[in-house]
C-alpha cells in the first residue's frame, strides 16, 4: 500500500476535521536520552512521518461541532506509545476535559514502546486515569480502533470508549499474531483478532469505513451531547384513563399474533424514532442497540429483534449491560425494546454463563442511575425478556406477554405434551391486561392487524410513546424517581410493599 493510500494520522483528520479547522496542541518532543540506535530510529521515523511522535492532538470542528482528537501514527515507530506519547495523550484528554470537550481517540499501534520498557508500559495506567475522569465528568468519549491496534494500548484506552467503533477487517487484539507463535509455538488461528469477529461477540461496537466515520462520529454526538428538547415539545397522549388494555382478551390469540410474520418490531420503532438515528447491531443479529431521540429527547436503545437468524446469547446479554452502563455514564435514559422467543438453549450457553449474565443483567438494570423505559413489543419468553424489563416505566403492546417459557414448553412441563399450550396461556396471566393487573405494565399501547412493518401505524405509535414517557421520566428529580421504582419493584407479581 502506497503512502498516499494508508490510513495515516495526516489523513484521519482530513477525513474528519471541517476544512482548516484543525488545531494542533502537540508541544515539541526532545529526542530522550538513550542508545545511539533508539535515538537514529527516532530520528528517521520523525523524517519519514513529518511528526515529531508516534500521536499528534488537537482540537476540530467536527460537522461544525467543537472535538478533540488524539490520533496515532502507524509510521512512528508502528504507533507504539512510549513516555512522551503517552504524556502528550494525557495532557490532551486533560485538556478536553477541562474545556468540556467530546474527545475521538483514533488508536494505531503495536502497544508499548519496547526500547522505554517497563517506563512506557506503566504509562497505560497514566492514560486510562485521564480517560476515566473525562467518562466520569460525564463527556462523550469515543475511539475508532485502525490496523493494528494491539497490546496495551488495546487493553486500556483503545477499548475505553462509550462506543467503540473499528475499521473495516482491523487485527484488533492482545497479543500479536508474531509473539503468539514464538511464546506458543503454533500460529493464532485466523480471524480471532478480526474487528468483525469481536463485533460478533459484543466487544466492539460496530465496524465503520473510514470514509463514513465523520458522518457516524456526527450522528453519535448529537444524541449523546446535545440537550434534550424542552419539555412538552412532544404531544402528550391521552390520559391514562383513557386508555384500556386493548389487544385480544384470548391470551393465546395474542401469543399468535406476536409471532405474526411482518408484525412491527424493533427495527420499525427505531426507523420512526426521526432523524439522529445511529444503528449499531447488524440486521443478522438478535441484539438491536442503537443510539436515538424520540419526540426530540436523546435515548440510548437496547432490545431484542424478533426473528432474528440466531438466538439472545450470552454475550448478547454483556453488551445489553455495556449498553446501560454508557446511558449511565452520560446521564442519558435507557430503553429496552423486549420480543423475544427465548434465549439460546445449549451446552456453549451453559458454558457461557447465560444464567449468570441474566442475573447480572438484572442487577443492573435494577440499580441502574439514569431513567429506563422498557417496552414489551411482543413475545416475552423466559429470562431473556425477563432481563430487560427493570425499569421505571413498561408500556406493552397489546399483543405483548411475558411468561417463563413459550406455552408450549410449559405445556410440556405440566402435561408432558405441547397440545395444551393454549389452555397454559390463559391460566398463567401472560397477556398485556394480565401484566398490569401484575403491577409490570404501566400503559397498554393499542395495535390491531393493519398494522405492518412499511407504514406508520403501531410503530409510529409506540415511537411517539417513548419520546412523551422519556420527557416525563427525564423531568422527575432523581430520588423521587428512584425510590418509586424500589416501591414499584417490591409491588412486583403481587407484593406487599
Amino acid at each position: 500500500m502506497d503512502r498516499e493510500d494508508e490510513l495515516t494520522a495526516e489523513r484521519m483528520i482530513g477525513l474528519l476535521a471541517d476544512a482548516g479547522s484543525f488545531e494542533c496542541w502537540d508541544e515539541p518532543v526532545r529526542l530522550p536520552e538513550a542508545d545511539p540506535e533508539y535515538r537514529a530510529a527516532l530520528g528517521r521515523a520523525r523524517e519519514r512521518t513529518g511528526l515529531d511522535e508516534a500521536v499528534t492532538t488537537g482540537r476540530a470542528r467536527l460537522a461544525g461541532r467543537q472535538v478533540v482528537l488524539v490520533v496515532s501514527e502507524f509510521g512512528f515507530l508502528g504507533g507504539s506509545i512510549g513516555v512522551a506519547t503517552a504524556e502528550r495523550i494525557t495532557r490532551a484528554v486533560e485538556r478536553a476535559t477541562a474545556e468540556r470537550l467530546p474527545l475521538l481517540a483514533l488508536p494505531v499501534s503495536g502497544g508499548t514502546r519496547m526500547q522505554e520498557g517497563t517506563a512506557a508500559f506503566l504509562c497505560m495506567v497514566r492514560i486510562t486515569a485521564a480517560v476515566q475522569a473525562h467518562r466520569a465528568a460525564g463527556l462523550p468519549y469515543l475511539t475508532y480502533l485502525r490496523s493494528p491496534t494491539m497490546g496495551g494500548v488495546f487493553a486500556s484506552w483503545g477499548t475505553l470508549g462509550h462506543l467503540v467503533l473499528a475499521e473495516p477487517e482491523a487485527r484488533l487484539g492482545f497479543l500479536g499474531p508474531r509473539v503468539y507463535r514464538e511464546l506458543r509455538g503454533v500460529e493464532l488461528p485466523e480471524g480471532v483478532q478480526r474487528a468483525e469477529t469481536l463485533v460478533a461477540r459484543g466487544l466492539v461496537d460496530a465496524v465503520v469505513p473510514p470514509e463514513r466515520l465523520a458522518r457516524t462520529v456526527a450522528r453519535a454526538l448529537a444524541v449523546l451531547a446535545d440537550p434534550p428538547d424542552p419539555l412538552g415539545s412532544a404531544t402528550p397522549l391521552d390520559p391514562p384513563g383513557a386508555e384500556r388494555p386493548q389487544g385480544p382478551a384470548d391470551a393465546w390469540e395474542a401469543v399468535l399474533r406476536s409471532r405474526a410474520p411482518g408484525r412491527p418490531g424493533a427495527d420499525a420503532v427505531l426507523a420512526a424514532a426521526g432523524p439522529g438515528l445511529l444503528e449499531l447491531a447488524a440486521p443478522d443479529q438478535a441484539l438491536v442497540r442503537a443510539l436515538a431521540r424520540f419526540g426530540g429527547q436523546p435515548a440510548v436503545v437496547v432490545g431484542q429483534r424478533a426473528g432474528a437468524e440466531r438466538p439472545f446469547t450470552a454475550a448478547d446479554l454483556r453488551s445489553v449491560r455495556r449498553t446501560a452502563r454508557l446511558a449511565e455514564q452520560l446521564g442519558l435514559p435507557l430503553v429496552t425494546l423486549v420480543d423475544t422467543s427465548g434465549a439460546e438453549l445449549s451446552v456453549q450457553a451453559e458454558l457461557d454463563g447465560l444464567a449468570l449474565e441474566i442475573a447480572r443483567t438484572l442487577e443492573t438494570l435494577v440499580a441502574l442511575r439514569t431513567p429506563v423505559l422498557a417496552v414489551l413489543l411482543g413475545q416475552g419468553s423466559g429470562g431473556g425478556a425477563l432481563a430487560l424489563l427493570p425499569a421505571d416505566t413498561v408500556l406493552a403492546a397489546g399483543n405483548g406477554w411475558l411468561a417463563p417459557l413459550p406455552p408450549e414448553g410449559a405445556s410440556a412441563i405440566v402435561h408432558r405434551d405441547g397440545e395444551h399450550a393454549p389452555e397454559l396461556a390463559r391460566a398463567q396471566g401472560i397477556g398485556a391486561a394480565d401484566l398490569v393487573a401484575a403491577g409490570l405494565v404501566d400503559r397498554v399501547l393499542p395495535e390491531d392487524d393493519t398494522d405492518r412493518t412499511d407504514g406508520p401505524g403501531f410503530a409510529g405509535r409506540v415511537a411517539h410513546a417513548i419520546g412523551t414517557e422519556l420527557a416525563g421520566l427525564t423531568a422527575r428529580p432523581e430520588a423521587e424517581r428512584l425510590a418509586a421504582r424500589a416501591a414499584r419493584h417490591r409491588r412486583l407479581g403481587g407484593g406487599s410493599g
